[in-house]
This record gives structure tokens, C-alpha cells and sequence, in this order.
């Protein structure tokens, strides 16, 4: 908006070009004004940020327009509030989780228009995706502007355990060394003693779950996070009062404890920013969190494929319009005598001259070619299916001189006991590993244990048990009861260069997380063209056979996971194999679910000697449990004990050899082994513990039949559990999961075809 001929602005300089040496004076204090502590040139320089913001909105619309971009949100009526917490934040130093409107921030941090009209185009060379993301989904690791997507409030949990992360690095330096061999070498991790984490959301995104359990943690733990609610009054065209009992997100949140809290006008740089230095300086100082909830405007439909004239009227739209930001700034600037309309007008030049520059070079960017579209799907450095992670185990001996009679056997140990101590290893070498979940603490109160007056948890299976008591409460720790919680803030802490270890409690529980292990965690090495990663580890407790576990504590589902590109799904049937392959999962460096059956934690079946502190077993390669000719089964899980009952008994009875296969990982699962076996024995039976349809079995038996068709001597078969939820009565149990006695009669009949 250009001011050419303007009364106010006449007025202006009628007033101030007198050559009375008390005006001049008066000028000359006027000039050395500050605003809440901003400089003149400091506010020309919001205003030129604020500008730029709104005007890369405005290109980016006739662009898509014009059919040259694919999708546009904005940041209009945002800028101001954006401006000023980069006035009081620190790029490369502070951390910073922008949602889709900062974009007046991220210009302020750093980044330039051409940078977010490379991601508008989807070009090769756009900084934040290499044409993977939607526009204003902003990444910049020189920045520490952490990837972005789109689901709404995801980012919050994640922001949330990279201010843990910090605070954790802080206090543990000896973390901060960058190991070789494994993830760490890939991982390089800073830490200031004084640093903030941003977060911001839109008023709609406190209806989140996700939103509350972040505001819970960030208080518990008095964390240096900064949430920054931009409260425009519409969640695309869902009111306020729809969304926020009260209409007011500040009144619903002011009992939260160790908070600082401001509610402000969002639209004023100048206020905006006295509110975010308070909030930031609370942070700094240790003191907590803080909340700034700042009122907007959006003057702007919520995207482009949204018409807001359909629920918003004139009348209250030409209100919004009253309270832009950039007609405010501009309006200031003039009646403080800090910009008149020819430095304004020479200003906004600048900015257009840049813009043209910028639109005509992001135009010209080439595009990303299809040969990419795999890259950066898991870690394109460390191969956890290398032989890198094959190693040998090494069993501890006994010593022959010790008297027979004072001899202590050194007795196998249990699954759950060699993944206990697989973690302790771990933890011993490892300082960035952190343990936390559902109970798997020894206890919160740590009081009780020092007193001796309780022996200590550590899990609700006591997987986990002594490590608190070892390692401290900053390292092994309870969780709330909220598995988004458990998987978010994971994410965060990992994206900084962390290795939680984490544990969801039951399988049938995963679900509130589903969000954040399917949009966020694998996907953020992808979506950001390899500019962050998030390598952790989740434990999960799953599966039947329990006798009583009924349809909450007994399921199987690992096919919901398998199938999401970016994550490493791992399934042990013994002792051995889980310490092996857990330490893997710890090492490597990408995301990795751990599923542990809860039948096989103390099983007699499959126990061993612990294998030493560096045994692991490469990802993707299956175990021969028993080799055959006549007939292949393919399976996993607690499922493999039972496949190997039965045909030891059709291999009495019936002399059939059966290739018993043990896959061990089921992404990436060993296809080579498949069809290895296949060929030789022509038969193939899959057997598994989910579902009957639509099961993890279903694939490989497709992949067979599809890939191996002309070797086949019979049908490809499958053994299951039946399509319906495990049932509480054993008699019940027993009949929908799969038995030994179904597998045999599967492995007869199909050796008899």
C-alpha cells in the first residue's frame, strides 16, 4: 500500500522540517526512541519482513492462479506477531517448530523468498523438501527449523521432547561425543545451556489431544518451550467458540503451573514483541515454559482451495481489515516520524524488485527427477542388513578350576532377561539412550528407593528393572498414560540427536500414536530430503496365547506398520535373536518397532546365555530353524515354537521334512531365503498370528504365488487366527489363534496336494 498524496503524511512533514532549534532537538530525541526496547531501524526492518511476508503470499497466489504452483497457504495477517519472536529468538542457536502461517518468522530467521518459492514450485533444489512437501511446510537445519507437515498440532509433542533433549544435553555433556559405527557418527547433536524451543499452532489446533498432553509435560518438567497460539478465530471455517468452551484458549489454560503466560494483540509488532521478550526471558532463565496466545486476523480464505465468503460475511471480514498488520505498521511508522511515504514507497520497491528476481529464478529451477523418489526413505549411511551388524555371539564359560562342588551353572536366561540386559549394555555405552514409558520406571519416587521401602517396578513384564536405580531418573523414567506423548516427544528428542528407547505398554494401546508413527516419525527423513532424521526405538509388548488376555491385551496388527515406507518393524521368536536384533535397532539409524511377544518374555522355548555386549543380528536376514525338502513354512513370532511342534510330529509320523523359517524381521523381511527354500521343497505354508485376511502373511503368500508361480507344485497356503478379536475364555482363545495342531493339519494337507 503506497501513500501518495496523503494528508496525515503532508501533515507530517509540515511539522517537522521547521528549523526552531527546539524542534530539532526534539527530533534528534525522537530519533534515538526506542519501542519496548526496538530501535527505529530495528522496526524498518520488521516492516520490510512483514512486507516481504505478505507479498510472497500474494505472488505465490497469482502463481497458482496462473497454474505454476500446485498449492498455497498463507501467512497474511500473521506477519506481525512472527516478527517479533524473531526479534527475541536466536536462528542456529534457539530451536524452532513454525506452523504453515510463520512465515513471516521464517523470512526473519533467515530464510529468503526464493527459498519458499523453490518449495512452491517443488523444485530439486527447494531447501526444505526437494519437491516432497507442500509450500510454507518450512526445514532449514542451519536454522534449526525442524521439518514440518501438515496433520494439525503433530509438531507440538515433537517440540516438546526437543526442549527435553536440550535440557538432557545440557546436563550430560559426555552425550554430546559423536561415536563411530553407529547412529552418533550420523548424528551430530549441539546444545546451548540457555537455549528455547518455539512452538506455534493456530487456535483450532488446541482442541488437540496432543495440544493438552505438550502443555502437561512442558509444566511437569518446567521445560524452555515457548507455545505461541496464533488465534485468528477460524480453524479453516469453524469458529472459535466452536472449537474453545469460553471462545478463549488463554482462560482454559491458566492453571497450568510453572507457566509464564501473555495474552496479546498479535497484530501489533511493537506489543508483540514486548510479550514474546517476556515470555522468551522466562525460558531463558529456567524458569519454565510460556504460553503467548496472540489474537490475528485472516484476511485471507484459510488456503486456496477455501472460498471464506461462504461462511464469513462482509461486515466481519472488512472488520478483520481494519486491524491488518501491515496498514497498522505502515500507519505507526509514518506518525512516529520513522518512515515518511517516499522511504516507504522506496522500501516496498526493494522488496517487489526481490520478489521478481525470486519468482523469475524459481520458475527457471529445474525439478526433481523420478530416479529420487525412493532416496532418503531410510538412512542412506548406516545398512542395519549389512554385515556390519553380524556378529558372533559370546557366551560367558565357566571356569574349570573353580571346585565341582562350588560350581554355580550358569543357567540360559529368559527373553526378558536378555533384553534387560542388552539394554543395560547399551546404556553403558551409550550416554544419549534414554528409557521411558507406561511404568517402566522402578519408581517415580525415587525417595521410596533410597529409604529401601519398596523393591521397584521396572515394567509392568520388569523388562526394565534396576535400570533407574543404574543409570538415574534423567535417563530411565515414567511416562504419562498417553502413547502420542510417548512416541512425540521421542521424536523430538531424536531429531536431536538422542536414542530414546521408549516403550508402549500393550500392543492394543499403540493407537492414540497412530498420528505420530505414521505422518511424523518415519516420514521425516523423506519429507525433508534427508535435512533431519529421527532415529529411536519403540518397544512394544504384543500378542496372545496368554489365557486371559482377552481383546485389550492380546492382539496382533504388525501389518498396520510394515506397509509405512520409512519404518524398520522387527518381530523376535527366541531369546537370542531379541538381544541381537535389539541392539541393532539401537545402533542403527532409522526408526525401529520392536515387537516383543509377551507369551515368549519367560517361554522355556528359545532361552539362551547372553551373547556379549556386541552380539547383533542384521535386519532382514531369516533363520532356518529347521531345514527340509519336502515343504516350506514361513513364520514368525510365537508362532515359530508352535510351527516346530508340528513338524517335528508330521516329520514322525508322516516322514515330510519341513524348511521351518524364522524371519526375524518383517521390514525389510529376506525375500533371498523365501525363495531359496521355495524353490528347493516347491510347497510354501505362511503362518502367522494376526488375522486370517488382510494379515502380514497375505503378502508374502501374494509375493509368492505372483513372483514364484512356475515352481509351485501346490497352492500357496496360510495358517491364521481367525478374523475376529481374541476372545477372554481360554476355550475361546484357543480356538481363533492358530495352534500347533492347525499348523499340522495345514502342513499335511499341503504336503499331501
Amino acid at each position: 500500500m503506497h501513500f501518495a498524496n496523503s494528508p496525515r503524511l503532508s501533515g507530517y512533514w509540515m511539522a517537522t522540517t521547521k528549523t526552531d532549534p527546539k524542534l530539532t532537538a526534539l527530533a534528534d530525541d525522537k530519533r534515538s526512541k526506542t519501542y519496548e526496547g526496538l530501535t527505529r531501524q530495528q522496526l524498518i526492518d520488521a516492516y520490510r519482513l512483514m512486507y516481504m511476508s505478505r507479498r510472497v503470499d500474494d505472488r505465490e497466489i497469482l502463481l497458482k492462479r496462473q497454474q505454476k504452483i500446485f498449492f498455497q497457504i498463507s501467512g497474511a495477517g500473521h506477519e506481525a506477531i512472527g516478527v517479533a519472536a524473531g526479534f527475541c529468538l536466536k536462528p542456529g542457536y534457539d530451536w524452532f517448530y513454525p506452523y504453515y502461517r510463520d512465515r513471516a518468522l521464517v523470512l526473519m530467521l533467515g530464510a529468503t523468498p526464493y527459498d519458499m518459492l523453490l518449495q512452491a514450485v517443488g523444485a530439486a533444489d527447494d531447501p526444505s523438501s526437494g519437491g516432497r512437501q507442500m509450500p510454507s511446510h518450512w526445514a532449514y537445519p542451519r536454522l534449526n527449523i525442524v521439518t514440518q507437515s501438515s496433520p494439525t498440532g503433530t509438531q507440538i509433542l515433537q517440540a516438546v521432547g526437543c526442549a527435553q533433549a536440550g535440557v538432557y544435553l545440557r546436563d550430560h555433556p559426555n552425550a554430546n561425543q559423536k561415536g563411530t559405527g553407529d547412529y552418533r557418527q550420523f548424528k551430530d547433536v549441539s546444545c546451548r545451556g540457555d537455549e528455547v524451543t518455539y512452538v506455534s499452532l493456530g487456535d483450532g489446533t488446541t482442541s488437540e489431544g496432543e495440544f493438552w498432553e505438550a502443555m502437561n509435560t512442558a509444566s511437569n518438567r518446567k521445560l524452555p518451550i515457548v507455545f505461541v497460539v496464533e488465534d485468528n478465530e477460524y480453524a479453516i471455517s469453524v469458529p472459535v467458540e466452536v472449537q474453545t468452551a469460553g471462545g478463549n484458549i488463554s482462560r482454559l489454560v491458566s492453571g497450568f503451573p510453572n507457566f509464564h503466560f501473555e495474552e496479546v494483540d498479535g497484530t501489533d509488532p511493537v506489543v508483540s514483541y514486548a510479550a514474546m521478550r517476556r515470555a522468551v526471558d522466562h525460558c531463558r532463565a529456567g524458569n519454565g515454559p510460556a504460553f503467548v496466545h496472540a489474537h490475528v486476523i485472516r484476511p485471507y480464505s484459510h488456503s486456496l482451495s477455501d472460498d471464506e465468503r461462504l461462511y464469513r460475511p462482509d461486515v466481519e471480514r472488512q472488520r478483520d481489515a481494519a486491524r491488518d498488520p501491515i496498514t497498522r505498521m505502515q500507519m505507526f511508522l509514518i506518525r512516529e516520524g520513522i518512515l515518511d511515504e517516499k522511504g516507504i514507497n522506496k522500501l516496498e520497491k526493494q522488496v517487489e524488485d526481490e520478489m521478481q528476481v525470486a519468482v523469475d529464478r524459481a520458475l527457471e529451477a529445474a525439478f526433481p527427477t523420478p530416479d529420487t523418489i525412493l532416496k532418503y526413505i531410510y538412512s542412506p549411511d548406516l545398512d542395519p542388513t549389512s554385515a556390519q551388524f553380524e556378529t558372533q555371539p559370546v557366551f560367558p564359560q565357566v571356569v574349570e578350576s573353580v571346585p565341582a562342588d562350588a560350581k554355580k551353572p550358569v543357567l540360559p536366561k529368559t527373553m526378558a532377561e536378555l533384553i534387560n540386559a542388552t539394554l543395560r549394555d547399551e546404556m553403558k555405552r551409550d550416554e544419549r539412550i534414554v528409557i521411558y514409558g507406561e511404568d517402566v520406571a522402578d519408581a517415580s519416587r525415587e525417595d521410596y528407593l533410597k529409604k529401601k521401602l519398596v523393591k521397584g517396578k521396572g515394567g509392568v513384564f520388569k523388562l526394565t528393572a534396576g535400570l533407574q536405580v543404574a543409570f538415574g531418573s534423567d535417563r530411565v523414567f515414567n511416562s504419562p498414560i498417553a502413547e502420542a506423548n510417548i512416541v512425540g516427544t521421542a521424536t523430538g528428542m531424536a531429531t536431536r540427536g538422542l536414542k530414546p528407547v521408549v516403550e508402549i505398554q500393550f500392543f492394543d494401546y499403540i493407537w492414540p500414536a497412530m498420528m505420530q508413527l505414521r505422518d511424523e516419525l518415519p516420514v521425516i527423513r523423506w519429507r525433508s530430503n534427508n535435512a533431519f532424521s529421527a532415529p529411536l526405538v519403540i518397544r512394544v509388548a504384543i500378542g496372545g496365547y496368554l489365557t486371559g488376555g482377552a481383546l485389550y491385551h492380546s492382539q496382533c496388527g504388525e501389518s498396520m506398520f510394515t506397509h509405512i515406507p520409512g519404518l524398520r518393524v522387527v518381530f523376535p521368536s527366541n531369546a537370542l535373536d531379541a538381544a541381537g536384533l535389539l541392539r541393532t535397532a539401537i545402533r542403527c539409524d532409522d526408526p525401529v518397532l520392536f515387537l516383543e511377544h509377551k507369551r515368549l518374555y519367560r517361554e522355556t522355548y528359545g532361552r539362551s546365555h547372553y551373547p556379549g555386549p556386541d552380539y547383533m543380528v542384521p535386519f532382514g536376514k531369516a533363520k532356518i530353524v529347521q531345514p527340509g525338502t519336502d515343504l516350506t513354512v514361513i513364520t514368525y513370532g510365537a508362532v515359530v515354537p508352535r510351527a516346530l511342534q508340528a513338524a517335528q510330529k508330521l516329520e514322525r509320523e508322516q516322514g515330510v521334512k519341513v524348511e521351518l523359517i524364522d524371519l526375524r524381521t518383517l521390514n525389510p523381511f529376506d525375500w533371498e531365503t523365501i525363495t531359496n527354500s521355495v524353490r528347493k521343497t516347491n510347497r510354501a505354508l505362511v503362518a502367522y498370528e494376526d488375522c486370517l485376511s488382510w494379515g502380514y502373511g497375505a503378502e508374502i503368500a501374494a509375493r509368492i504365488a505372483d513372483q514364484m508361480f512356475g515352481q509351485l507344485d501346490a497352492p500357496v497356503r496360510r495358517v491364521a487366527a481367525m478374523d475376529v478379536y481374541v476372545a477372554y475364555q481360554p476355550v475361546l482363545e484357543d480356538a481363533i489363534l492358530p495352534q500347533a495342531s492347525d499348523l499340522y493339519r495345514g502342513m499335511k494337507e499341503l504336503a499331501e496336494y
